[in-house]
């Protein structure tokens, strides 16, 4: 929903120029993919959280549980990207089916050992395989998307109902993982994560018939060339570490901040409270027909999640928490989807989902980092001084954008379509 389309008023007029959700959901074929999408993916805004609360009770330290939790995160940062190109090469069965499976096993190893109180390392051992095997489900939905829509100008919606679907797993994930946690048991939470990684990757995975083709000419080993490569990735990638960085910083302090008033079954209402804003506001973005640049959209609101984002650390109450929280979540949606839309005008399509992983890495990259460092203030410093990595992690990343947002700029010759509208993918931003 760019400003660029100015080639092809026939396309860009009237209904088709603001392709809505409905019309969206109506795509042959979609539903097949999308609701054992969303039930595969609810696992990953459960993870970090529960391991956290699960560490943090067995070893009654924020430190251990945010350095247990950054193992897992660091794991899938690093495999993410690898996961993503053999989807690309090998299609999304062939990875999704084991990846499910180890994924599945060293979840509930890692929940076993924590309940035996078994030394530090050894859940260090059992969190890389935990995170290397993350299966990369939302990447995948969006490559699908990419299948059945091609150059449609409902890409764009596609692009903000997927950030939406992303965010309603961040209201729903951790409120259920610290439900259980704090209602059930400590390990209820994982065991949960592991069950909804088994049934609902499985599930997505039968669903051969939407995933994208697979094939092995020439051309196509041409366009399997790394997505890192391209510039604007780079880019995109230390913009997402910030945007992770919020996510794992929130995730700890506000455990122990709930945990310090005697509450802590606030921590989910807070953190569902934030995960709502970036929802509600993905709706609202998906249904603006942006007239601004994409990259000139990211940096403005990239500023915006870097001033609300800078204040966390000074509120004391629920309230004033609360509300803060809320106007951070609204900042991010904005950024996420900007940022993944713009790579339908950087990279191939043959390396998207090798891209997306990037992505995706980097955020759970920057929250990992996060949860360590915020778990070591919060046990050595005042409460809530964990709610400075969050402030950090984004005005370093918006230093970054404003150097090198020219790389952001999309360009015709980026893209697959050359029949004399090399201008009308730009289009399919958010």
């Amino acid at each position: 929903m760019a400003s660029t389309v100015t080639t092809e008023p026939s396309e860009n007029s009237a209904a088709p120029s603001r392709p809505g959700y409905g019309q969206l959901l109506r795509t042959r074929g979609a539903w097949t993919f999308l609701l054992p999408g969303f039930a595969a993916r609810q696992p990953f805004a459960m993870l970090t959280i529960s391991i956290v609360l699960l560490v943090q009770h067995t070893t009654g330290s924020y430190g251990a549980a945010g350095a247990a939790a950054a193992v897992t995160g660091v794991s899938m940062a690093l495999f993410a990207p690898y996961s993503g190109r053999l989807a690309d090469r090998c299609g999304q069965r062939a990875v999704l089916i084991p990846g499910v499976l180890v994924h599945t096993l060293s979840g509930l190893a890692f929940t076993a050992l924590a309940l035996a109180h078994a030394p530090l390392w050894a859940l260090f051992a059992a969190a890389v395989p935990t995170g290397a095997s993350v299966p990369q489900v939302g990447p995948m939905v969006r490559a699908r998307w990419g299948v059945k829509l091609q150059d449609s100008p409902l890409m764009s919606t596609a692009a903000a109902f997927e950030s939406v679907t992303d965010e309603l797993t961040f209201v729903f994930g951790p409120l259920l993982a610290t439900a259980l946690c704090t209602t059930v048991t400590p390990a209820a939470g994982l065991v949960t994560e592991a069950a909804l990684t088994l049934v609902g990757g499985l599930l997505f995975a039968a669903q051969s018939g939407t995933q994208p083709r697979v094939t092995g000419t020439g051309h196509a080993r041409v366009q399997h060339v790394s997505a890192l490569r391209v510039p604007g990735v780079r880019v995109l990638v230390v913009a997402f570490l910030g945007i992770g960085s919020v996510f794992g910083g929130m995730q700890v302090s506000l455990a122990a901040f709930t945990e310090s008033i005697g509450e802590p079954g606030l921590n989910g209402v807070l953190y569902g409270t934030f995960a709502a804003g970036n929802m509600l506001s993905g709706i609202v973005c998906g249904a603006i027909v942006w007239k601004a640049a994409p990259h000139r959209r990211l940096v403005v609101g990239y500023a915006a999640l870097a001033l609300t984002a800078s204040a966390l650390w000074t509120s004391h109450s629920v309230l004033v928490l609360a509300g803060l929280g809320l106007l951070v979540g609204m900042c991010i949606a904005p950024a996420l989807i900007t940022g993944y839309t713009l790579v339908e005008g950087l990279v191939p399509a043959g390396a998207r989902t090798e891209a997306f992983t990037w992505l995706t890495g980097a955020v759970a990259l920057g929250q990992a980092a996060a949860v360590t460092v915020a778990g070591q203030l919060e046990d050595r410093l005042w409460g809530g001084a964990g709610f400075l990595v969050p402030m950090a992690g984004t005005v370093l990343a918006l230093v970054t954008l404003l150097a090198l947002r020219a790389r952001l700029v999309t360009r015709p010759r980026n893209r697959t379509v050359a029949r004399g509208v090399g201008h009308r993918v730009p289009v399919t931003v958010d």
